[in-house]
């Protein structure tokens, strides 16, 4: 049985049905009331760790999305963007996963940006993706209980997958799981192509992130802060520092705002655990700001430790 239905959820879902083993989801909140459903969804390692496992989590990730955006009603698309800095930066710890990142020219910077990186990577419109899990976890069997746990021993006597999110810290028992509160603003786009993220913006995390209608604008990072009410300062902030990002932006028709918590931890825990009652427990949780750039490559591992603990070959 799987605890969750977010997108870490449904992927490890897939991959267990796939493989050939009979995995069910049990979840409180289904796919269009999680914190992916938030998620401006592009592939970039973000408040994820540790960086080795996350590298190798994200190479596998990232070929699979490209598998994937041939497939229309996948809503994975490769899109070109830049990542923009004030200041002289190295090669990000990441590009080994991507295949043609380069420095930005001059020309490619806006306005105030000294250094920058190019390249090309998966964009995922979640709404579109997450219908598209549902779609083929269900076409491989499988099906979803709509109920919220409180423990992992209310499952019963079945193996369990835990990929519960932030919601581990009480099905766990995980006082390591922290909210990082991100708010971001929908807007419709004005035609942008490419993205921009502007992480080293002094004013916070700012990002632009276009999909086929609409625009993603983000955003904030507040580790510990469960908020979930949108903050009119903070939607102006972020509106008006996109907009000094990409000026198309100026003016762009508001659609909507929201929050997500993602699932904060000190590192990603994918890893077999024997419960009390001697249950077997595969944890899959704890990705960060990177759920969707870890899910494939996350994925196939814990269906290596499913397997390796009903003593069947990986």
């Amino acid at each position: 049985m799987v605890i969750g239905c977010g997108v870490i959820g449904l992927t490890t879902a897939i991959r267990l049905r796939e493989a050939g083993l009979d995995a069910n989801i049990i979840a409180a909140a289904l796919p269009p009331d999680t914190t992916s459903s938030v998620a401006a969804a592009i592939w970039y390692p973000y408040k994820a760790y540790p960086e080795d496992r996350v590298l190798a989590w994200g190479k596998h990730t990232f070929e699979e999305f490209v598998s994937l955006s041939a497939l229309p009603e996948s809503g994975v698309r490769m899109r070109e963007g830049v990542e923009v800095y004030r200041r002289p930066v190295p090669d990000p710890w990441w590009k080994d996963a991507v295949p043609d990142v380069r420095r930005c020219t001059k020309e490619e910077l806006p306005p105030g940006c000294r250094d920058g990186h190019t390249f090309t990577v998966p964009i995922i419109e979640m709404p579109v993706y997450l219908g598209y899990l549902m779609w083929r976890f269900a076409a491989a069997g499988g099906s979803v209980e709509h109920r919220a746990i409180s423990s992992l021993e209310e499952v019963g006597s079945r193996m369990v997958v835990n990929c519960a999110g932030l919601g581990a810290r009480e099905i766990a028992s995980d006082e390591r799981m922290v909210p990082i509160r991100g708010q971001v603003v929908r807007v419709r786009n004005p035609g942008i192509p490419r993205f921009i993220l502007d992480e080293d913006n002094p004013e916070g995390l700012t990002y632009v992130v276009p999909r086929s209608q609409d625009c993603v604008l983000g955003g904030t990072a507040d580790e510990g802060d469960w908020n979930l009410e949108p903050d009119p300062e903070t939607s102006a902030s972020i509106l008006r520092r996109c907009a000094e990002l990409e000026s198309k932006l100026e003016g762009a028709e508001v659609l909507e705002h929201r929050i997500g918590l993602r699932p904060g931890r000190p590192e990603v825990r994918l890893e077999l655990e024997e419960l009390p009652g001697g249950l077997p427990c595969v944890h899959n949780y704890g990705h960060g700001g990177s759920g969707v750039t870890l899910s494939w490559g996350c994925a196939g591992e814990a269906v290596d430790l499913v397997r390796e603990a009903l003593g069947r070959p990986v």
